[in-house]
């Protein structure tokens, strides 16, 4: 697709990866919807890329709602989702003060995982009533898994979990939404330069980059976006899952 002047939603759009593609996506022309569960960050970055920010709950059934019905009220039907909110709430099976408690795991698939699948959801229908665009294509939906869901470290079952689920579903998904014309591509990022990891001491931060084959650095939001973009733009990508990641395979901790 021609992302000029198309209708997007990017998810947990107020900082990181998230940010990073609502900013690069607005730059090609695309009337952004920054839907982020901060909502003044939401509103701060969407006036910042000239887009409207929403408080999103993406686990929320009518959060959820409430986003794709402002997004096509502004700016017609959606043809871009891209799913960036998510959670990375860490935590051992069984740890010092006995098992890992249950809404914690429950707290981290709701968000990562059902999260993804109602915006998902929400904007294939949408996308399979609005007009066919070059080749009868509707619209294209990526979301965000990890490395994870692969390689998992000890102390990331909810996560890993929560990111295997969402690779597990790219593929049914393209092909149950190949007769509407809706493309599913899933990204599976490395480590980043995101909140979560600027957060850490600069010491972890380089060990951390060391381990990276090449370029042994952290991946950049920037990279990410445009791994986006191509996405958009190459219409045969579908139903894949894309490792972004530098080549690096994540040890047991």
């Amino acid at each position: 697709m021609q992302i000029n002047g198309l209708a997007a939603v990017v998810t947990g759009g107020g900082s990181g990866l998230g940010a990073a593609t609502a900013a690069h996506l607005a730059g090609l022309g695309a009337k952004v919807v920054v839907a982020d569960i901060n909502q003044a960050a939401a509103e701060a970055h969407a006036a910042r890329i000239g887009g409207i920010g929403i408080a999103c709950d993406v686990a929320n059934a009518a959060s959820g709602e409430a986003v794709f019905a402002a997004a096509r009220a502004t700016h017609g039907p959606v043809r871009v989702l891209v799913n960036c909110a998510g959670i990375g709430t860490s935590g051992r099976i069984v740890g010092r003060d006995g098992p890992l408690k249950l809404d914690v795991f429950e707290r981290v698939i709701r968000v990562n995982l059902i999260g993804s699948f109602n915006m998902l959801r929400l904007a294939a229908a949408q996308m399979a009533d609005s007009d066919p665009l070059d080749e009868s294509e509707r619209g294209v939906i990526i979301n965000t898994a990890s490395i994870a869901a692969y390689e998992g470290q000890i102390g990331q079952p909810a996560y890993a979990a929560s990111k295997g689920g969402v690779v597990g579903m790219t593929l049914p998904a393209a092909r149950e939404l190949a007769r509407t014309g809706v493309r599913v591509v899933t990204i599976a990022p490395g480590l980043f330069h995101t909140p979560m990891v600027d957060g850490l001491p600069l010491d972890v931060q380089t060990t951390l980059a060391a381990g990276i084959p090449f370029p042994a650095r952290l991946g950049r939001p920037s990279e990410y976006a445009e791994l986006v973009e191509h996405i958009v733009r190459n219409r045969f990508l579908n139903g894949e899952v894309i490792r972004l990641d530098g080549a690096l395979r994540m040890p047991p901790r």
